[in-house]
């Protein structure tokens, strides 16, 4: 194992497969929690061995983390795997896992609240928390994956706007409270990979957009290993969004 673990939280399909190849690709042993995807994220494994020489190029962690039973689960088994591997400690751990759905306001029940603040905030909170031994002796980084919505007013978005900021701040605080061991940022991704929702709120997005395009998962991807290779960067935000976070 050249680099050690890494864990994405979500990491099945979308955004987070693509994290999870850049990270295989790079030496990284990946564990891959899902909770519903496990035969997307075995099918990337199976694709990616290829990469990996003769070593595995990591597993699947299946948990649900809206239960505590789920994140208690996950916990555990990176321990496992990394007392397994030999590894020391835990070198990446990025928090993905994520839940995106509009709905108006005022319709907005307190179940569907606390779940988007049981995932977006909750979970990279107690994650980390249950990890940090791991992440101190493998001299970690954590990625918390926000958005660019700070300071932007989106219709039907009020619950999933203000528990992704709530993500951005812990992942602020975390850089002093777990410094200096570990390091902490965040990755906003902007327009990218549209929900099959929001096509026509998507479009004219990009319209704003000062590159005229949309950005792909390997923007991402790109974003999140440039910081787990920087080792003098902590506290730190990285828009992807093709300037859209500076237009007028």
């Amino acid at each position: 194992m050249a680099k050690g673990v890494a864990l994405v939280t979500g990491g099945g399909r979308r955004i987070g497969a693509e994290i999870v190849r850049s990270l295989i690709r790079a030496d990284w042993y990946v564990l891959i929690h899902v909770r519903s995807s496990k035969d997307d994220a075995l099918e990337l494994l199976a694709d990616e061995q290829t990469h990996s020489a003769e070593q595995p190029a990591g597993e699947v962690l299946v948990a649900d983390l809206s239960t505590d039973e789920g994140l208690a689960d996950l916990i555990e088994g990176a321990k496992r795997v990394i007392s397994e591997q030999n590894a020391q400690g835990l070198g990446v751990l990025v928090h993905n896992a994520s839940i995106y759905t509009t709905k108006d306001y005022e319709s907005v029940s307190l179940e569907e609240l606390r779940l988007n603040i049981r995932i977006h905030l909750e979970v990279p909170f107690l994650l980390t928390q249950g990890l940090t031994a791991q992440l101190k002796t493998g001299s970690g980084c954590v990625i918390g994956m926000i958005d660019t919505s700070l300071g932007r007013a989106w219709d039907g978005l009020s619950h999933y706007t203000s528990t992704k900021a709530g993500l951005r701040q812990l992942m602020m605080n975390l850089a002093g409270d777990l410094a200096p061991d570990v390091r902490v940022n965040c990755v906003a991704p902007g327009a990218v990979l549209a929900a099959d929702w929001e096509a026509e709120h998507f479009a004219s997005v990009i319209e704003r957009v000062p590159l005229g395009r949309g950005g792909a998962p390997e923007d991402v991807a790109k974003a999140v290993m440039f910081l787990t290779e920087s080792a003098y960067l902590s506290g730190q935000v990285i828009n992807v969004d093709g300037g859209w976070s500076v237009a007028p």
